[in-house]
């Protein structure tokens, strides 16, 4: 497995997973209509692209034998302002992996190039949101140290749903 930044020539493949790692994770929870809507605004190549080409976003993908199997991204600034004290803070957001590898190793590899990634752009904190109900995702990031700071909302369409914001403050 290789670990690489994001270019425009991945925003096929990066669309792609997203949508199907997001649809595979928690389609059952919206109304078609909403999901639908969702994921175009997220998903979407012109959105993907949008987000390589935009500099406050950095993007990894975990590749095997040329094939994109993972991914996660941050954000400087982050999202979520007002939720804590910390005074540069970085958000990870959708680390996901494709859905028949995970538990296999991919995910923390993630992980582990999102805090190197943190510390040597000097982030005092690392934020995530993760959906109330998303039980295996809490016991991941706990292995990491992150806790629970707050609850928020996040919506899709018309459905909100409650979510946790954890933070991990590093040194």
């Amino acid at each position: 497995m290789i670990l690489r930044p994001a270019t425009e020539r991945d925003v096929p493949a990066l669309s792609r997973l997203g949508e199907d790692s997001f649809r595979a994770a928690f389609g059952h929870l919206y109304d078609p209509a909403d999901l639908s809507g969702f994921l175009a605004s997220v998903y979407s190549r012109e959105a993907v692209a949008g987000e390589i080409a935009d500099p406050a976003f950095i993007h990894c993908l975990a590749e095997r034998d040329g094939k994109l199997i993972g991914f996660c991204k941050l954000k400087m600034p982050g999202w979520y302002d007002g939720h804590s004290n910390a005074k540069n803070p970085i958000s990870l957001g959708q680390l996901y992996v494709d859905p028949s590898l995970t538990g296999g190793g991919v995910g923390a590899a993630l992980m582990e190039w999102a805090l190197e990634e943190a510390r040597a752009r000097q982030a005092d904190a690392i934020q995530l949101s993760v959906w109330s109900g998303n039980h295996g995702a809490q016991r991941f990031y706990a292995r990491y140290g992150f806790s629970k700071i707050a609850d928020i909302y996040f919506w899709v369409g018309n459905h909100r749903d409650d979510e946790y914001l954890y933070e991990l403050r590093l040194s």
